[in-house]
């Protein structure tokens, strides 16, 4: 067998890019499926075994979709190499036609869905890594919860794409087989199957054309669903309801937890402050007070959001808002501030001390500290004992800029 195509067979090269690819995606579609519904079951139960099971299943669906990515790089240069031959119902217009339609969507969707997943790993913190040993960044492409969330919506959106273009493919090969009887899927055997093309041929300009409208169809759908709506702010009464002399400008509130061996970093988009301070202490030695109450669920928390939304986690359905109410006081050693209070979340009350520093200029105040406390002492995820799973301390962190109410 010849390796590469002529007029009407094609080579030893083009097939093994094709079943190859064929290969990848019917064993990559079912196990990012499987991998999901684990993830699921895992965050219900806290399961150590479950979220291990779903961290790897991740990491070979990851990988195996890199892959994909890579040989279809492979096969588009060698397919622009090589005479293609031609289609043998091309005197056949709307066959003809649809079959085009549907290559350039499995050409496509081959790179679209890969480089969809893999530069949503590349925005996202998460707990599956591709396994090879250039890193888990791409270039140019920051950590952004915005962009993490739009290339995980494309994702599914180019997944679904290809599984039916893919079942397309398949029932157009089976019909040629079957009820035409000519040599169109054994062309693509092992072997030398020549088959006659038919003297008219499609064009390339309408498929290309039908495949954008298609694409563009589908992102529309997806887009009237909702899939590419931002997670709604979770501001509630309690914090619009929030008081303060100081008004906050500009901020962020962050945790940071290890999970299967990799820092996981989340940040909480809505939450609100109620300052007060005083340079000069009172007698009890307060400079002033401050209440936070922080959304939970605008929290996002890279690709483990979900899951720590969960019951076994943060349960944010019956738990939406978390409090941190302390005194502001001068450190020990006279070095800093310390925010001495209360830190309640899922309904437990824990006594914490968040050391920070504070300056303030002409009517404006930046802040930034924080503390690190263990999971355990708030009822989160109970049912996973494993700190290789899941690490028992979170680091808690904030910087602000401030205004003095009035100025």
């Amino acid at each position: 067998m010849p390796l590469t195509n002529s007029a009407t067979t094609y080579g030893a090269v083009t097939k093994i890019f094709h079943w190859l690819t064929a290969l990848l995606i019917l064993a990559n579609l079912p196990l990012g499926w499987l991998a999901a519904e684990i993830a699921q079951e895992a965050q219900a139960t806290g399961s150590d075994a479950l979220i291990a099971r779903a961290a790897l299943l991740f990491s070979i669906h990851k990988t195996t979709g890199v892959a994909v990515f890579f040989v279809a790089l492979a096969r588009i240069l060698w397919a622009l190499s090589q005479p293609k031959p031609g289609l043998l119902n091309g005197d056949r217009p709307l066959e003809a036609w649809a079959a085009e339609t549907v290559h350039w969507l499995l050409y496509g969707s081959l790179v679209l869905v890969p480089l969809s997943g893999w530069v949503h790993h590349a925005a996202t913190t998460g707990f599956a890594p591709i396994w090879w040993p250039f890193g888990q960044d791409l270039p140019f492409v920051p950590k952004s919860v915005w962009l993490a969330d739009l290339t995980g919506t494309l994702h599914l959106v180019f997944v679904l794409t290809l599984a039916g273009a893919l079942a397309a493919h398949v029932a157009g090969a089976l019909k040629h087989h079957v009820l035409d009887g000519d040599a169109t899927l054994r062309r693509m055997l092992p072997g030398v199957t020549p088959g006659q093309p038919t003297m008219r041929q499609p064009g390339h300009v309408a498929a290309v054309v039908t495949a954008l409208a298609l694409w563009g169809a589908v992102l529309a759908g997806a887009a009237g669903l909702g899939w590419f709506e931002t997670r709604a702010g979770a501001s509630d009464e309690r914090l619009a309801a929030v008081q303060s002399d100081w008004s906050v400008q500009e901020g962020s509130l962050q945790i940071r937890v290890r999970q299967m061996g990799s820092e996981v970093t989340g940040g909480f988009a809505d939450w609100t402050a109620a300052i007060t301070y005083a340079e000069t202490p009172d007698a009890e030695g307060r400079h002033g007070s401050v209440e936070v109450v922080v959304a939970i669920p605008s929290l996002t928390l890279g690709s483990v959001t979900s899951q720590a939304m969960g019951k076994e986690f943060f349960n944010a359905d019956e738990y939406p808002n978390a409090t941190f109410a302390a005194d502001l006081v001068a450190a020990d050693d006279g070095e800093g501030h310390v925010a001495r209070g209360t830190l309640t979340i899922k309904g437990q009350s824990v006594p914490v001390e968040m050391p920070f520093t504070l300056t303030i200029e002409d009517g404006t105040a930046r802040a930034e500290g924080g503390l690190t406390v263990d999971r355990r002492d708030f009822a989160i995820g109970m049912g996973t004992q494993d700190p290789g799973s899941l690490g028992f301390e979170v680091a808690i962190s904030f910087d602000l800029v401030a205004t003095r109410g009035g100025d």
